[in-house]
């Protein structure tokens, strides 16, 4: 959701309904976030976290590891239902016909987007501006009292059409935000049918992408990366737990607050990531978390109509208190998937039958995640290796440095567990426990020998990368200034060009000396043109075939000069022995002296070294 507007025009809009219209509304799941306060948006969190998306994995990819927010995230924060039927049905090109019938409303022919103005109006809230000096409160009282005015207080069609709309508006503008400001028709076929209630319709709460609710996503910011410091505990015991955060203010310029995000996220402290936020909070007064409670733990897919995502929980162990054991992270071709790709389909789509593999898989609520991993190695071993890379070209994702530190301390603590429970045991000797001390040194000595051989590794091919581009740069400097003397070359041929067909024109029939010359110095020009293009096309070709072109830059430079050094050497010789036979033999007529053939194309290329 892009404006904070959006949040009180629809808490205001719920507050106008009559009791038996909220009641509904709670029996079908959705009451809880309407007690949740109006948070604050924090677009340099989000902005951050969204950077840190891996698309493929549908996973945030941090210094630690992977993360992912999970349908227990969802249950504890915003006390949604995360149980139940797959949100599935049909999907059509056009709603026209359907917008008109089940909210009056008109939809532009051929268009699936109803305007948010003409909806919100349908709800009473005509005037949703702000007055100048009014307060939050104030503001929210007054559209809830003037949209109460066009509610129906009984039962009945209207009241059906009332909540309809509102369900459009809820879901389009705050539960399943998109960017835009027309609100998407795409559930509106799950409203035809009130009675129904949408048995589930929270299932497929799309929190495994970093658009949609913020709220969600920022409190589980706050939840797993308390040290980023973005939000302030001010009403504990709430629940859903999202009741208990604010966002905290921050003044600075959007730019400068994501820059600093960035680097703080860079540097987290691995042993201050809480893996798992909930251990202290208990199942009282929830019952609904018992019927939640088998869908926790689990890899699964989620769906939402035309948007099926998967939920892989496999690459994030540890939030389940699990160590974290080798894995093959998933790439976007191996799956044939129902994704984005799919949105604004131009056919009639049932989703029951499209994503019916993805459907079975939700019911048999997906697979369960195991481990028998003693430690993290390995896995960040791999995570390194997929993630490392991309420090050094794009900036996108933690270095490999800090994936080697956060081995490292990982491996530490857990030498440390495992002294404090043999300690803690009283059975062991003085003996065992020095020995495994001695134990923990030796492998926090291997890790460590490890860590520098990596960070060898990683500064020799920091130097490789600075190297070809030193030379790259060189190559281009090369190719610029031959370009400029092809270019210079040209236009003399153009000029001489020019000259001769002046003379042609004025010069008597018997006077032919001079267009001879001219048409001898032309040829040698455009000779001397051809092969100066020619080495700049092969320029080009070197340098996108190696980066490193060190060699293929000496073997260029050398050419060029030999070309150019040859070229000229040979305009003079033929120059002068025109003069000769031009001297000795002025009877051979118009053709002058005897023109050679023109140099193998091949002379002086950056591949040939220059050789003739």
């Amino acid at each position: 959701m892009r404006a904070r507007v959006s949040w009180t025009l629809v808490l205001a809009a719920f507050l106008a309904f009559p009791p038996f219209q909220r009641e509904r509304i709670e029996e079908m799941g959705f009451g809880q976030i309407f007690r949740m306060e109006r948070m604050r948006v924090d677009p340099a969190l989000t902005q951050a976290l969204r950077s840190r998306w891996d698309t493929e994995a549908s996973a945030f990819a941090f210094p630690w590891g992977h993360m992912i927010p999970s349908l227990e995230n969802v249950r504890w924060i915003t006390r949604l239902r995360v149980y139940g039927r797959a949100v599935s049905g049909y999907t059509y090109p056009c709603y026209h016909d359907l917008a008109e019938r089940l909210l009056d409303l008109l939809v532009e022919s051929g268009s699936s987007l109803v305007s948010r103005v003409a909806l919100q109006e349908s709800l009473g809230l005509y005037e949703a501006g702000k007055n100048a000096g009014e307060s939050e409160d104030e503001y929210l009282v007054r559209l809830a009292r003037v949209s109460q005015r066009e509610r129906a207080s009984e039962p009945g069609p209207q009241a059906d059409l009332d909540l309809r709309r509102f369900l459009i508006l809820f879901f389009g503008r705050l539960l399943f935000a998109t960017r835009g400001d027309a609100v998407h028709c795409r559930f509106l076929p799950l409203l035809e049918d009130l009675a129904h209630q949408f048995d589930g319709l929270s299932t497929s709460e799309r929190q495994t992408s970093t658009s949609g609710f913020y709220p969600f996503l920022q409190v589980w910011a706050y939840l797993h990366l308390p040290a980023l410091g973005r939000g302030d505990l001010t009403r504990s015991g709430f629940v859903p737990i999202a009741r208990r955060w604010d966002s905290r203010r921050d003044i600075r310029h959007l730019v400068d607050q994501l820059e600093r995000l960035q680097e703080v996220i860079d540097s987290y402290p691995y042993l201050d990531v809480v893996w798992q936020p909930y251990l202290g909070e208990g199942d009282e007064g929830q019952p609904c978390l018992v019927q939640a409670r088998p869908y926790f733990g689990r890899s699964v897919w989620l769906h939402a109509l035309n948007l099926v995502l998967p939920l892989n929980l496999f690459l994030t162990q540890r939030s389940l208190g699990l160590r974290q054991s080798v894995v093959e992270f998933p790439v976007r071709d191996r799956f044939r998937r129902p994704g984005r790709s799919f949105r604004g389909l131009h056919d009639t789509t049932d989703w029951r039958e499209h994503a019916r593999e993805q459907i079975e898989n939700w019911e048999r609520k997906g697979k369960g995640v195991r481990s028998d991993a003693t430690t993290d190695d390995a896995y960040l071993q791999a995570y390194a290796l997929k993630y490392g890379g991309k420090v050094d070209v794009t900036g996108e994702i933690a270095s490999l440095p800090a994936l080697l530190q956060s081995a490292l301390q990982d491996q530490e603590r857990s030498e440390l567990e495992r002294v404090r429970g043999t300690g803690a045991g009283g059975a062991s000797s003085s003996l065992s426990a020095v020995g495994s001390l001695s134990l923990m040194e030796a492998r926090l000595a291997g890790a460590v020998l490890r860590a520098e051989e990596a960070q060898r590794h990683l500064e020799e091919r920091e130097r490789n990368l600075e190297l070809a581009h030193e030379q790259a740069m060189t190559l281009q400097s090369e190719r610029d200034q031959l370009r400029i003397r092809a270019e210079a070359a040209e236009a003399q041929v153009a000029e001489m060009t020019r000259e001769l067909a002046t003379l042609r024109v004025q010069r008597p029939p018997g006077d032919q000396e001079e267009v001879t010359r001219l048409r001898a110095e032309l040829l040698a020009q455009q000779t001397l043109e051809r092969g100066l293009q020619q080495i700049v096309t092969d320029i080009g070709r070197s340098r996108s075939r190696s980066r490193s072109g060190a060699s293929v830059s000496r073997a260029t430079g050398a050419s060029v000069g030999q070309y150019l050094a040859g070229s000229s050497s040979r305009w003079r010789n033929e120059e002068e022995e025109r003069r000769q036979q031009g001297e000795g033999g002025a009877h051979e007529g118009r053709g002058g002296g005897k023109m050679l053939p023109p140099p193998d194309r091949r002379e002086g290329s950056g591949e040939s070294g220059g050789g003739q």
